[in-house]
């Protein structure tokens, strides 16, 4: 019997990662409306790049980068991304207080009951939205209005397995209360 209970979480682990696996994130759809605010996560190739090109073209009021390395500066992205220092002067927060996806969440949130923003467009990786969504729907208000804007990646295996097992785990923990 235990036996047969055991193969049979095996069978759900395995078909909820070929479901995960097979169900990533999208990007936004282009006429997408504009929001109060634009939320990257760091810590992925693209993230920053997309989310300055969206704040460049006015789909947002103001950017927050999410998790920046508390020694990088706006001069360094400035010049990383090929110009727009008047754009990050006046638009743009690096917030270097989080340093995992549920303090990102944290950050975001304190960073818009500041600025009462009402909806935001959150940037990450295809492979990292599910689990960036789930945090940031715990964390916001639950009348601002999330729209996931994943960015394109070719992940590998094992960031897969690595994201889905985070992912499992973190459901798991916020369920059982620890």
């Amino acid at each position: 019997m235990i036996a047969r209970f055991l193969a049979f979480l095996m069978v759900l682990y395995a078909l909820g990662f070929a479901l995960f696996a097979v169900t990533l994130g999208t990007p936004a759809a282009a006429d997408t409306p504009k929001v109060d605010a634009i939320v990257v996560i760091t810590g992925g190739k693209g993230r920053i790049e997309h989310a300055a090109s969206l704040l460049a073209d006015g789909k947002g009021k103001r950017l927050l980068i999410a998790g920046a390395d508390p020694s990088v500066r706006k001069v360094d992205l400035v010049r990383r991304l090929g110009g727009k220092e008047k754009l990050f002067d006046c638009c743009v927060d690096l917030g270097s207080e989080s340093v995992d996806t549920r303090s990102n969440a944290e950050e975001a949130n304190r960073w818009l009951e500041r600025r009462k923003y009402r909806s935001i467009r959150l940037v990450t990786s295809d492979w990292h939205m599910r689990r960036a969504r789930y945090e940031f729907n715990r964390q916001l208000d639950a009348n601002i209005k999330i729209i996931p804007d994943a960015v394109k990646t070719e992940p590998n295996f094992m960031t897969l397995f690595a994201e889905y097992n985070k992912y499992l785990l973190r459901r798991l923990s916020v369920w059982l209360d620890i």
